[in-house]
């Protein structure tokens, strides 16, 4: 009898692929979000929560904790970036980076919360399948 994995998609990324893939991803969608209405929003927001269920999924399992972690230094970063060229897309243009970088992460805490809930739950339900004694019929 063979064993199959109840979660059909078990990532075989390594971490370092992923982070990168990771931050690529949410820079690209800054940029298409700023082009097309002038500020992060919604759009934003949605695109946040599912590329860190994806980065979950796709991720090895041995290199959870460093996915497990990304979702909040991932947004303070492309925030602080942000900040430094352009703080009128989360702030007020007179702010400075650090009151810009909380002025982002206030408007977007949603999904910053939700983006990171369902980062944790994708990797701990993958944990959990993968560590399944139980066979398979």
């Amino acid at each position: 009898m063979s064993q199959t994995r109840s979660f059909p998609i078990a990532g075989l990324e390594p971490g370092r692929q992923v982070v990168a893939l990771g931050l690529a991803a949410v820079l690209t969608v800054v940029v298409i979000n700023v082009l097309l209405v002038g500020e992060l929003s919604l759009f934003f927001d949605l695109c946040f929560v599912v590329l860190c269920m994806a980065l979950a999924l796709a991720v090895r399992t041995r290199d959870f904790f460093t996915i497990g972690v990304l979702p909040p230094l991932m947004m303070v970063g492309v925030f602080t970036l942000i900040g430094l060229t352009v703080p009128d897309v989360i702030a007020e243009p007179r702010d400075g980076v650090v009151q810009a970088v909380v002025s982002g992460l206030a408007h977007h805490s949603g999904a910053l919360v939700a983006g990171y809930a369902l980062c944790l739950a994708t990797l701990a339900f993958r944990t959990r399948s993968e560590k399944d004694p139980r066979p398979r019929a």
